[in-house]
């Protein structure tokens, strides 16, 4: 008798084994572009799978080369979420070929997205030349070193997909995130019906916190609204606007190739026109460089981490990430005042 009770048990633990088993196979697989998207997708996965991020660290998403094992990941995805091509060139060839059987989602196309335009005029283009033809001046140049602002114009729309003149950085807004956020449990609950319910369940968790966060940076940065500041490229127009902070201007640096002599004056000169009080650079940047462009002009300088390049991945790293921002902003404009 106790040989057959204890046979029984045995088989149905093994049942309950493979059933888990099952469940656990049964999660999609899923690749994320940028770290915080990932985040937001490992918070409405978080129970059920673990996505797998792409670009680590401060990789750019711009430029970035995959590695054999991200092309394998790709090839066998269930769905891979991407801002868009206008963010991600790199991504828009293997997604058509490797990536063909995979569901692919650009969560720049997400209901409800706030989107902008890049700004442009004398204030956002921030350069010496005024024979530059073009209406803003975002990012890099064509990393050939070439030390003229009209080249790195020009060479940032090449690199950056940005000729439509969207802005793709929309997840710094918590309310974009929140966007992103539906769209993402939408498709993973359509992918995978037996999970729809929890996919739903953390999104709506996912939203009560950026909705938390949002008034928390609010009311962090009240107090330095009207500060003038410049950034070393036009990406946090969704962050300033979301916040009530403005840009004074943005610099046209390339991370890659150290300015000359006569573009460190350039610059010089463009953050003492905009009578900023601060100088943004991001992680990229080698610190030395920001103190050089900031260096007798009396603007204080700081980073901005908008991908989150130091911070750990999963669920957290957005807040995270949208609070690091808040905090160097805060400090920076507040000491200046």
């Amino acid at each position: 008798m106790r040989n057959g009770l204890t046979g029984a048990l045995l088989a149905a633990g093994a049942l309950a084994w493979q059933g888990v088993a099952g469940a656990a196979a049964a999660a999609p697989d899923v690749v994320v572009s940028i770290k915080p998207v990932h985040a937001l997708v490992a918070a409405v996965m978080e129970g059920v799978g673990t996505p797998q991020l792409l670009i680590e660290g401060a990789g750019s998403p711009h430029s970035y080369s995959l590695k054999p094992s991200q092309a394998a990941a790709i090839e066998d995805a269930d769905v891979v979420f991407w801002i868009g091509p206008q963010l991600e060139t790199f991504l828009q060839r293997p997604l058509a070929t490797l990536g063909r059987e995979a569901r692919t989602v650009a969560l720049i196309e997400s209901e409800g997205l706030t989107r902008l335009g890049f700004r442009s005029g004398s204030t956002f283009e921030a350069h010496a030349h005024d024979d530059d033809d073009h209406d803003h001046a975002h990012g890099e140049d064509d990393g050939h070193g070439h030390d003229h602002a009209a080249d790195a114009a020009r060479a940032d729309d090449d690199a950056h997909g940005h000729d439509d003149g969207l802005d793709p950085h929309v997840w710094l807004d918590p309310a974009n995130a929140a966007a992103m956020t539906e769209r993402i449990a939408a498709v993973l609950g359509a992918v995978d019906p037996d999970n729809a319910a929890r996919y739903r369940d953390n999104a709506a968790a996912a939203g009560a916190r950026l909705a938390a966060l949002t008034a928390e940076v609010t009311a962090m940065l009240e107090p330095v609204r009207g500060r003038g500041f410049v950034v070393f490229h036009d990406g946090y127009r969704y962050f300033e606007e979301r916040f009530g902070v403005t840009a004074a201007g943005a610099l046209t640096v390339n991370p890659e190739v150290a300015p000359g002599a006569e573009r460190v004056a350039e610059i010089r000169e463009a953050v003492r026109r905009l009578d900023a009080v601060c100088v943004f650079a991001e992680p990229q940047f080698e610190p030395r460089l920001v103190a050089v462009v900031s260096e007798g002009t009396g603007a204080r300088s700081a980073v901005l981490d908008p991908l989150g390049a130091d911070l750990d991945d999963g669920p957290e790293l957005y807040f995270a990430l949208i609070r690091g921002m808040a905090t160097a902003m805060r400090d920076c404009l507040a000491e200046a005042g």
